[in-house]
C-alpha cells in the first residue's frame, strides 16, 4: 500500500523539485498543496502521513501548519523544505513539531538521509 505523500509550497516549481528529489522506488501516492489550508484539509483527509513543508508561504506559514497540525492532534511527520536557513527558523520549526529540516533548493541526497533516518525508506 503506497504511502500517502503531501508536498506543501506556494510554488508549482519548488513542488516539482522536491517531487523530483524522491527516490524512483519509493511507494508513495504524492499529493500537493500550494497553501496552508490546503495542506491542513489534505492531512485530515489521510492524504499526508509524511508531509514537506515550505516555511514561506502567504496567508497561512509553515510555522502556522505546523501549530494547527500540533493542535487539532492532527497524525503526520512533517519535514520543513526551506531556503531559511537560519539556525532559529529550524528551531521554532522543530518546537512545533517538524521531525526534519531540508534545505532549498532539495538535493536528492539531503532528503534520502532525512527517509532512511526515520525508517520511510
Amino acid at each position: 500500500m503506497p504511502l500517502p505523500v503531501l508536498v506543501v509550497d506556494d510554488s508549482s516549481m519548488s513542488r516539482k523539485l522536491t517531487i523530483r528529489a524522491f527516490p524512483g522506488d519509493w511507494d508513495v501516492e504524492v499529493s500537493q498543496a500550494s497553501g496552508g489550508q490546503e495542506a491542513l484539509d489534505a492531512i485530515e483527509r489521510g492524504l499526508g502521513h509524511v508531509v514537506f513543508l515550505d516555511l514561506t508561504m502567504p496567508g497561512m506559514s509553515g510555522f502556522d501548519v505546523l501549530a494547527e497540525i500540533r493542535r487539532r492532534g492532527l497524525d503526520c511527520f512533517a519535514v520543513v523544505v526551506s531556503a531559511d536557513v537560519q539556525p532559529k527558523a529550524e528551531e521554532q520549526a522543530r518546537q512545533l513539531g517538524a521531525m526534519a529540516f531540508v534545505r532549498k533548493p532539495v538535493k536528492a541526497d539531503a532528503l534520502h538521509g532525512v527517509l532512511r533516518e526515520y525508517g520511510f525508506l
